[in-house]
């Protein structure tokens, strides 16, 4: 069976209340996530510090009312792995949407570091529920973690259709970071590593088509744990060697930058598809299958059941000065 139809069974298993694994079974996954969890604790033996918080104004330097943009996920979102605010993705993402702006942008991360796809609804309620309301736009990277718990793909992706459907109804334009690849961690050898990239992509696949038709666009992590950390694992990993270092985060944000700046109607470029770059208009499942084996790849909703392909441009995204808390 092809990996988008895959997909969409997964995503049609989560719309009428499917339970089902796939077509990889609940023992294989098991085995899966004792390697994942052995690998985080045999390599190199440290700690990743706590996620500092990032929350607060970022350009405040630019006039105008700032844009409001939140985080939610797991660690990934938090910015588990790096020790200074200005090395989490939010930051990053929130300085790098300021200078394409030139509008003063205020962070919320609402992201708990272990989360699952079933927190999702808790970190949305406790977003909604702050001062000021719904924020303009919102990044949400989940998934890993439901993987590694064996947490059903079609359970994973109605939680998150839900969420994604709960803030679009109220304005906020939403980015999803799909589930990374969790095969290129150093110790998870073969077979075992392309069951673990295989599952990864399938989530991933399965959180595209879901998200895309509740009306947010999607963006593949790949790159998060994908071809880039493989070839410098060093570099791209944390202390933990399972979560990503500043340089890793700084490459998973200038891959979801574009599209973040692209919601909100202000990236420069413009939206005109570049038949040179392999984009164009596909079935969902069949643009979420393509995205989930490419990292970087966004996918937008289009008139049913088709989809865009895009391979944005890049912006390479600099560490920022501590935010004003106060704002």
């Amino acid at each position: 069976m092809s990996r988008a139809r895959v997909a969409r069974r997964i995503a049609a298993g989560a719309a009428y209340g499917g339970g089902g694994i796939g077509l990889v079974g609940v023992a294989a996954v098991g085995v899966v996530l004792a390697e994942v969890q052995l690998a985080k604790r045999s390599v190199g033996g440290g700690v990743a510090p706590l996620p500092p918080a990032a929350d607060g104004l970022y350009g405040r330097g630019f006039d105008g009312v700032p844009l409001r943009l939140a985080m939610l996920g797991d660690s990934t979102a938090a910015g588990q792995g790096v020790r200074r605010v200005g090395q989490t993705p939010g930051a990053l993402l929130a300085s790098g949407l300021a200078q394409v702006a030139e509008r003063s942008v205020e962070l919320r991360n609402v992201a708990l570091p272990g989360a699952r796809s079933d927190d999702l609804e808790r970190q949305v309620a406790l977003l909604l529920a702050q001062p000021g309301g719904a924020p303009d736009a919102c990044v949400i990277m989940i998934g890993a973690n439901d993987v590694t718990h064996r947490m059903p793909p079609t359970r994973s992706v109605r939680y998150l259709s839900e969420a994604v459907r709960l803030l679009r109804a109220e304005g906020t334009e939403v980015v999803v970071g799909t589930c990374p690849d969790l095969g290129t961690i150093e110790p998870v050898y073969q077979p075992l590593r392309w069951l673990a990239r295989r599952l990864s992509r399938q989530l991933a696949a399965a959180q595209t088509i879901v998200a895309v038709e509740n009306g947010a666009r999607t963006v593949s992590l790949g790159d998060l744990l994908g071809p880039e950390f493989a070839e410098n694992p060093r570099e791209m990993f944390g202390a933990d060697n399972y979560h990503p270092s500043a340089e890793g985060y700084a490459t998973a944000a200038m891959a979801v930058l574009p599209t973040v700046c692209a919601v909100l109607g202000v990236w420069p470029e413009p939206e005109r598809l570049d038949a040179r770059r392999r984009e164009g208009m596909l079935p969902v499942a069949v643009a979420a299958a393509e995205a989930a084996a490419e990292a970087g790849t966004e996918v937008t909703g289009a008139r049913a059941p088709w989809a865009l392909l895009r391979h944005r441009r890049r912006r390479r995204v600099q560490e920022p000065p501590p935010p004003d808390p106060a704002a």
